[in-house]
């Protein structure tokens, strides 16, 4: 299949699929084309929580601010995963996710060809190029006799190589999320390396974490890893003390609420109401979790 995800809204996409249909009768799925507008970044985030769960596809992404100048096109593969993006961080955390533990991820530079447009390389450029990767990988699960099945990672490795108007890319740009500082009983915070939750021994006092993203809901989604509140029963976000609850319908409508959201990080919400509104968060800014000794 191909996925399609982007800022688009509507009609473009409609576009990139009769691009794509005319090269290809490949299943096309839409992902999102309401991805945070000009946002690399939050667009990577929804991307490596939503791309893993679908079987190996190529993936066609465009969140492209830098559209029409020198910025690359990128021809990712994660796995026996493809992901076709502009070079602006874009692509490297769902690869990453896409990947799993084996941290098989390589990138090659897209060959543009007069492009008809300086403003649509969605229609232009990404759509025609995943077209090309689905194309070249019917014809090798063809060629190996087996049209059916999907092809693992050698054979798209080896596909992706053969291919014309790809090169290898050196280095592509690279989008990395912060991570939070967590202080602890006996130490003044740390900076903890990717994914580790910041690492120590001691009782957690305090951590300090930033806004990743808001969803349609107002759920504001922070960057501190769920375990790290899971199981207390109230916390103090930015000096407001607030509840700590499994679900929305553990509080009253209205009412603040701190969970851990299906992606694992703490989210500061509110049932049947908006949370970044109610804690005052916006994407980027500063958030302090101080766990309170108050008890239900």
């Amino acid at each position: 299949m191909i996925t399609l995800a982007s800022d688009f809204g509507s009609p473009y996409p409609a576009a990139m699929k009769g691009v794509i249909r005319r090269h290809t009768d490949a299943e096309m799925i839409d992902v999102a084309h309401d991805l945070p507008r000009g946002d690399p970044r939050a667009a990577a985030f929804w991307l490596r929580f939503v791309l893993p769960e679908f079987p190996p596809a190529v993936h066609c992404a465009v969140i492209d601010p830098g559209v029409g100048t020198d910025r690359s096109a990128l021809v990712v593969r994660a796995g026996a995963n493809v992901i076709v993006a502009p070079d602006n961080g874009l692509a490297m955390p769902p690869a990453r996710a896409l990947a799993g533990a084996e941290g098989d991820v390589e990138a090659w530079t897209v060959a543009v060809d007069d492009p008809a447009s300086e403003t649509f390389h969605g229609r232009d450029v990404f759509a025609p190029t995943a077209a090309r990767v689905r194309v070249a990988l019917d014809d090798e699960l063809a060629a190996a006799g087996a049209p059916d099945d999907a092809p693992d990672a050698d054979a798209v490795a080896e596909t992706l190589d053969a291919m014309e108007g790809l090169t290898p890319a050196a280095d592509p740009v690279d989008v990395r999320f912060p991570e939070p500082s967590i202080e602890r009983d006996g130490d003044d915070g740390s900076d903890g390396e990717e994914g580790d939750g910041g690492g120590g021994d001691g009782d957690v006092t305090a951590v300090d974490g930033e806004v990743l993203a808001i969803d349609r809901f107002g759920n504001v989604i922070t960057n501190v890893p769920g375990e790290l509140i899971r199981g207390r029963d109230w916390i103090r976000v930015n000096g407001d003390l607030t509840p700590v609850a499994e679900t929305f319908g553990a509080v009253e409508p209205g009412e603040r609420l701190v969970t851990v959201g299906s992606h694992g990080y703490a989210e500061c919400d509110v049932n049947d109401g908006r949370g970044d509104g109610a804690f005052d968060l916006r994407p980027g800014d500063s958030v302090r979790f101080v766990p309170d000794s108050v008890s239900l």
